[in-house]
């Protein structure tokens, strides 16, 4: 029987991490309500009952370039995490996402004798896939959300367990039925979804106003949502779009339901166009960086689409506009098109619900706990 003194460190880096690993968090306390958190994350993961060493509020970066900026904040969190791996010495570390720190505390942790379980897969798979043979040296186990990854992590001797995404269990139909009624207005409605970070929202929010404003003039009654996300500055998307003649809606945490009554979305890629998979909304990514991220990660990258809903369905099924084609009028005349084509529309619909169901079943957050209570109890998975 496992002990009620079992300690767990968990670092998540960013915001989607921290609210996975709430659920996970969660699902593990169902299990042995004994069990002690501490470690790196934001306020999903302290309201699941986690110490919070360090906020990782301030920590998350957008692009290569972009991480120097916050180069010293990141050193003395990864100094701390080290120093609370010596200390503490946790009966078990889980580490979410956010490699390029994530990797060095696992590397002290291997040291240690601590397993390490990392729940949701750096993208490997998609570059610098040398990472890999760093992973098989410091991870026990990889427990995977997508179904692809596992054949990768197979062919180099990884441990791994694909569990679903973790999106499933937080995106059931009942979760927001009824709940989005007032967004369905007069004139249809478009979603404006630029990211999670502040970094995001600066460098696309304003070529999305811009796109909202040529759609206005063209497309009688048209609507737009702007979801807010917790870790988001509300003031200042509302400075951006103040002093427009457009219709804006300005929603916090409301994204599921704009999901639901839009027509079409504009989006920054990542996790987002999963979530607008699974609900079976159009969509249009968008993608701007930095020349210089824009540069290395051209040079990077090895796979043929940035949005993951197309790299999960191994085709382009939404268009993706990246830097240069990311201007407000190529957007806009890019949403006319498929506004204005609804047999389009539909069958981008049914294909983006196909990639939901490729996600696996709900109860993600579920088999992941239960992959960590194994590792806790010393068992090979």
């Amino acid at each position: 029987m496992i002990s009620y003194k079992k300690k767990i460190m968990i670092i998540a880096g960013e915001a989607s991490g921290d609210l996975h690993g709430a659920h996970l968090v969660r699902a593990m306390l169902g299990l042995n309500p004994g069990l002690e958190f501490f470690g790196i994350g934001g306020n999903a993961l302290r309201q699941a009952g986690v110490r919070i060493r360090i906020d990782n509020s301030e920590m998350a970066v957008v692009g290569i370039s972009e991480a120097f900026s916050k180069i010293n904040l990141l050193l003395r969190a990864l100094k701390l995490a080290k120093q609370d791996l010596r200390e503490s010495r946790p009966d078990l570390l889980i580490l979410i996402d956010f490699p390029d720190f994530n990797l060095r505390v696992a590397h002290v942790a291997q040291r240690l004798g601590i397993p390490v379980m990392y729940y949701i897969s750096p993208q490997v798979w998609a570059w610098r896939t040398g990472r890999v043979k760093k992973i098989k040296g410091v991870v026990d186990h990889m427990v995977v959300i997508f179904p692809f990854e596992v054949d990768f992590y197979k062919k180099w001797n990884v441990p791994v367990t694909f569990v679903g995404h973790p999106l499933l269990d937080t995106m059931q139909p009942e979760a927001t039925e009824g709940k989005a009624e007032d967004l369905k207005g007069n004139g249809l409605l478009v979603g404006l979804l630029p990211g999670s970070r502040n970094e995001e929202v600066t460098r696309l929010l304003p070529t999305m106003v811009q796109v909202a404003e040529i759609l206005s003039e063209r497309v009688e009654g048209i609507r737009f949502a702007i979801p807010v996300a917790s870790s988001v500055d509300r003031a200042g998307v509302e400075a951006e779009v103040r002093g427009t003649n457009t219709r804006f809606l300005i929603l916090s945490n409301r994204l599921h339901d704009v999901l639901r009554v839009a027509r079409l979305v504009i989006t920054a890629s990542g996790t987002v166009t999963l979530e607008a998979a699974i609900t079976g909304t159009p969509m249009i990514i968008v993608y701007k960086v930095s020349a210089l991220s824009y540069w290395l990660g051209k040079c990077l990258i090895r796979v043929k689409h940035i949005g993951l809903a197309n790299l999960v369905a191994g085709r382009q099924i939404v268009p993706e506009l990246i830097q240069a084609d990311a201007s407000a009028e190529t957007i806009a005349d890019q949403a006319l098109r498929m506004l204005r084509d609804e047999k389009g529309l539909a069958q981008m619909r049914h294909e983006l619900l196909q990639v939901g169901e490729r996600l696996g079943m709900p109860g993600a957050s579920r088999r992941a706990a239960e992959v960590a209570m194994s590792l806790l109890s010393g068992n090979c998975v």
